[in-house]
């Protein structure tokens, strides 16, 4: 299993926006093989006095964080589909992002450790 994680700062009056080029984005994704993904809008982000997510993505007054991820069956699938998603036209085709892409923090992990309650 291999995860890709994003954390962007989204204007709040521009979610819905937002909303339809994740579900876009989504929809490429599982059909490159994704087993999962998620896109989640800030409910509490607090202040950190060091260092927090607002802070890591330079996040402007008005502007939520949304923290996403995608998991892939392992990295070389994770690879291999992202070479196809970039050149398929529903994500060239997107138009206007609804947030500042050179503030987003993304990157690949392998897991650690993983507990669902259903798993129990």
């Amino acid at each position: 299993m291999y995860i890709n994680t994003y954390i962007i700062a989204v204007p709040e009056a521009r979610k819905v926006e937002y909303l339809k080029i994740a579900s876009v984005f989504a929809e490429v994704a599982r059909d490159y093989g994704a087993i999962e993904i998620r896109e989640n809008w800030e409910q509490e982000i607090p202040d950190g006095d060091n260092t927090d997510y607002r802070k890591a993505v330079k996040a402007e007054p008005g502007e939520k964080i949304v923290s996403s991820w995608v998991i892939w069956p392992d990295r070389e699938a994770a690879a291999e589909a992202h070479k196809g998603m970039y050149e398929d036209p529903r994500l060239m085709d997107m138009g206007d992002m609804p947030f500042d892409g050179s503030r987003m923090i993304l990157g690949g992990f392998e897991p650690l450790l993983a507990w669902r309650k259903d798993d129990a």
